[in-house]
């Protein structure tokens, strides 16, 4: 699950599940195909090339016994036939057969065979090693002698004895041998009647030395049965193969031919093949384990599944190189958009190369520069706007107090207070002169609070019986910047909602002090009828809201509280601005918090004055 989740969540993730999927699929189906076919084929052949080695044997022997059996033609030697027909015979005519012997050993080289024998059917015989001899028993008891009188023209090939010292029909032994033997019936040239019967003795070494030159797999091995299924010869095996070679069933050799099939034990596998000699009718079967046989297949599978798994990891890093250089740029793009969604505004892509990502990201630079200038823009039209409520509001309040300042000039005139109206003028002058400020909107502390006194001198000369002051600011504070028509506002607030309508002395103090490090608190404080607890709270909410603002002035909050707080946050943020404490009938503070900036203060202030 989440896996799926950030595949769908990143792109470059589903250009790179996208990448795998079409690259590793076909991979794999190639591959399976490959291999499927590729070991089809090659176990196949391995199998068949298996095979044709058990032919090739076969057709060794089948070869030896065609050429062994050319010395069946001494059968048809007048010598011969005289010597098996007559009751007697001379030393010339057994010289004469044993120099026809030596003849075709010198002519065909039959290294294999060691004897050569006649026996006709009174046990009357000569052969190589013993020359003339005599049976003392009756050769037709022999059961193949019988079969070849029966059927003169069959040609027996009698497997060797597995014991030595086999006493065999013409009176031979061949101790510690094992000896082949090859019989045919000798017939009377005219009337084909058997007069006799041929014997030729091959040492059955040759068998051996046939089954070592050919091979199955690498520890494979051939063995031979007769037809009959008994072993001809087997060689030295292990006591498993021994065991293996006891339980396979082959069938009957009429049936037999050539097939192959694989042996399931308890061990690996084992492939069996089988064939059959024309010449002997002699069963060759191989056998070997399975791996052996397919080794080939298999390292083929091998080479196919590395290749395929080669391949795949390769396109898996190309893909993961590839989608890193695509989604690279995009995951910038991003990474500044979120900032600039933020408000960071100093957010710039880089663009390299001319693609459309580039093309994206350069547009993107435009779209927040554009908007950067728009920002300022409406910052700087919000900031006139706020100045022309300011200078509005100004220019309506000071035709007003003018007026009432002026009249209390005739009346003191009338009155003959020159002094009084002198300082009134001096005052009113003051007030005018640091109210203008050139058009400016930053002035210090001490400029500030000079405007504010010229405004109280100017009120207690008009309200003597009920206004008193006092100002008690630090001189390292006064040199602090603060926006210009700051205090003046306040004061007027404390004397007209709260000395006003208070009876006796009213007193307004003016103080100053930091609030940790990075804060000048400006208060004004007064001991008016203060402000009922509800009249607080809704003052406080209208401040935190600008919308409130007509609210407020229509609920006899005035113009300056409202006015001086929105100007504060606007140049300062939302950290500053005005607060309000209050006690009915007792007192009310207004308290400005304003940032520490003594260099602002210093250009600006320096204006002011």
């Amino acid at each position: 699950m989440r896996m799926i989740r950030w595949i769908s969540s990143s792109l470059r993730a589903k250009l790179l599940a996208l990448f795998i999927v079409l690259t590793t699929i076909p991979l794999i189906a190639v591959g399976l195909v490959s291999y499927q076919k590729s070991y089809e084929s090659v176990s196949s052949h391995s199998k068949a090339s298996s095979m044709l080695q058990a032919e090739l044997l076969g057709r060794n022997i089948d070869n030896l016994f065609g050429d062994t059996e050319r010395l069946l033609e001494l059968s048809k030697n007048p010598a011969v036939i005289h010597f098996l027909f007559s009751q007697s015979e001379t030393y010339q005519e057994a010289k004469e057969i044993i120099q026809t012997f030596s003849l075709y050993r010198d002519t065909y080289k039959y290294e294999n065979v060691i004897n050569i024998s006649f026996v006709n059917l009174y046990g009357k015989g000569i052969s190589e090693r013993k020359g003339v001899f005599q049976l003392n028993i009756n050769p037709m008891r022999n059961p193949h002698f019988q079969t070849l009188a029966q059927n003169p023209d069959t040609v027996l090939k009698i497997p060797p004895a597995m014991t030595s010292g086999y006493d065999r029909v013409d009176g031979f032994t061949y101790p510690g041998r094992g000896v082949i033997s090859i019989m045919a019936a000798v017939k009377q040239r005219i009337t084909h009647e058997v007069i006799g019967f041929i014997i030729v003795d091959l040492d059955d070494s040759f068998i051996k030395e046939f089954c070592s030159k050919v091979t199955i797999g690498k520890s494979g091995f051939f063995y031979i049965l007769d037809p009959y299924n008994h072993p001809i010869y087997v060689p030295a095996v292990s006591p498993s193969d021994a065991e293996l070679i006891g339980q396979i069933k082959l069938p009957d050799s009429a049936d037999q031919g050539r097939n192959s099939f694989v042996l399931h034990t308890n061990g690996p596998p084992r492939f069996i093949l089988h064939t059959t000699s024309l010449a002997t009718g002699w069963t060759i079967v191989g056998m070997a384990p399975l791996q052996e046989v397919v080794a080939e297949a298999n390292r083929i599978r091998q080479l196919i599944i590395v290749s395929v798994v080669l391949s795949i990891v390769f396109a898996i890093t190309i893909h993961f190189f590839l989608t890193r250089r695509l989604t690279r740029p995009i995951q910038l793009l991003q990474h500044k958009m979120r900032l600039t969604a933020s408000g960071y505004l100093e957010a710039k892509v880089k663009p390299a190369g001319n693609d459309e990502i580039a093309d994206l990201g350069q547009s993107f630079n435009i779209m927040v520069e554009k908007i950067k200038a728009l920002l300022e823009q409406s910052i700087r039209e919000q900031q006139q706007l706020q100045k022309a409520e300011l200078r509005t509001l100004q220019a309506q309040i000071n035709p007003h107090f003018l007026y009432n300042t002026l009249d209390s000039m005739v009346w003191m005139a009338e009155a003959g207070k020159n002094d009084g109206v002198i300082q009134l003028v001096k005052a009113l002058s003051q007030f005018f002169r640091l109210s203008l400020n050139q058009g400016r909107d930053w002035v210090l502390i001490r400029t500030e609070l000079a405007h504010a006194q010229s405004y109280l001198i100017i009120q207690q000369m008009r309200y003597r019986d009920i206004l008193g002051y006092e100002i008690q600011v630090e001189p390292e504070l006064q040199e602090y910047p603060v926006l210009n028509m700051t205090l003046q506002p306040l004061i007027e607030n404390a004397l007209y909602h709260g000395i006003k309508n208070k009876r006796g002395m009213g007193m307004i103090r003016i103080g100053a002090h930091t609030e940790g490090k990075m804060t000048v608190v400006l208060t004004v404080t007064d001991n008016g009828i203060g402000i009922p607890a509800k009249r607080l709270e809704l003052l406080r909410s209208q401040l935190e809201h600008p919308a409130a603002a007509e609210e407020t002035e229509q609920s006899g909050g005035g113009f300056g509280l409202q006015n001086v707080h929105q100007r504060l946050r606007l140049y300062f943020g939302a950290d500053y601005g005005i607060s309000l404490d209050s006690e009915e009938g007792e007192w009310t503070r207004i308290s400005v918090r304003i940032p520490k900036n003594r260099g602002t203060g210093r250009e600006e202030g320096h204006a002011g004055r």
